[in-house]
């Protein structure tokens, strides 16, 4: 469904969303399997503390169109082209109706779903045979979940716009993969208060993703043992659903 990816060496690569969690882990693991990197967040000087020999930096706001088109052009000319984009930059506050954010809901959803729309449209004239575009969402996307009134409605979009450009670009060999993760250890997941099962840190997330690369599949889930769970309980009607999740969640 997708290209195989096994050699990372030489291999083009711009992280957005790569100064913390999952995308600083992805930065470093790799690095180590030889890729060119171009790395991209809001912090140059996070960036940069990532101690990435010969990375290519480039900040941007990847919520401003303008600001990531300037990333992309500096890209081009320092790399001479692009084979990979993966879109990890997120945001995420517990948010229910009864503390319901219209603003804060906004800007997640900004960041989540729509900030990587404008990442697509930058570099879909790139986008090259055998490489592609992926997109870290969340098994939070499946189905409606408690606490997630505003992160789970970008998630869920999100998932949706990469099945509908994997078919656009699927007969031009271009790839478009889906990486939903569970639970990942990181500054916006120490904002719960409720257990998380299968908790993964960073570094076990970014070498489940790479190795999905591996598979050619669209979709890279981990792990296995919550994401199967989480397909489940998504594929049960809502008669079902709802009474169950709320007896699982306590919501």
């Amino acid at each position: 469904m997708n290209p195989k990816i096994t050699d990372w060496k030489g291999k083009r690569v711009w992280l957005v969303g790569a100064s913390s969690g999952i995308g600083a882990a992805l930065a470093h693991e790799l690095a180590g399997r030889g890729a060119r990197l171009a790395l991209s967040a809001r912090s140059a000087e996070k960036l940069q503390a990532l101690n990435i020999p010969d990375a290519l930096i480039l900040p941007c706001d990847a919520t401003a169109t303008a600001s990531l088109a300037a990333a992309r052009d500096s890209l081009l000319v320092a790399l001479g082209g692009l084979d990979l984009v993966i879109y990890l930059a997120g945001d995420y506050v517990p948010m229910r109706a009864d503390n319901f954010d219209l603003a804060r809901a906004e800007k997640i959803i900004e960041v989540n779903f729509l900030a990587a729309m404008r990442l697509t449209a930058t570099v879909l004239p790139d986008l090259q045979s055998g490489g592609g575009i992926a997109f870290v969402a969340s098994v939070a996307g499946y189905r409606g979940l408690p606490k997630a009134l505003a992160y789970g409605p970008g998630k869920a979009a999100l998932i949706h716009f990469a099945e509908v450009l994997h078919l656009d670009l699927l007969p031009k060999n271009i790839g478009v993969w889906l990486i939903n993760p569970g639970f990942v250890a990181t500054q916006l997941t120490a904002q719960n208060d409720f257990d998380m099962p299968a908790l993964m840190t960073p570094e076990a997330a970014a070498i489940a993703a790479v190795n999905g690369f591996k598979q050619g599949k669209f979709e890279i889930h981990f792990p296995k043992r919550f994401t199967l769970f989480m397909k489940f309980m998504a594929a049960l009607p809502y008669s079902w659903y709802f009474p169950l999740i709320r007896r699982s969640t306590g919501g």
